[in-house]
């Protein structure tokens, strides 16, 4: 086998496989479904600070009621 059958054997398989490549790319961008989700910035709740202490207080309700439960 001369050195011009082995590169022309090698550039064949290359071709061969950049086909298969190229073929499973395509069948795998066309069962995604969807693009890659982007970051996006949520904006922040904020609460005055009566709503802050009116949560705080009901939280410490549902707190001492747990604990009395729990006697």
């Amino acid at each position: 086998m001369s050195l011009n059958d082995v590169f022309s054997a090698i550039d064949s398989e290359i071709a061969r496989i950049e086909q298969a490549r190229n073929l499973l790319a395509e069948f795998g961008a066309s069962k995604r479904g969807r693009k890659p989700a982007t970051k996006q910035v949520k904006a922040q709740r904020t609460f005055s600070p009566a709503t802050r202490k009116r949560m705080a207080e009901a939280q410490r309700k549902r707190w001492a009621a747990h604990k009395k439960a729990a006697k």
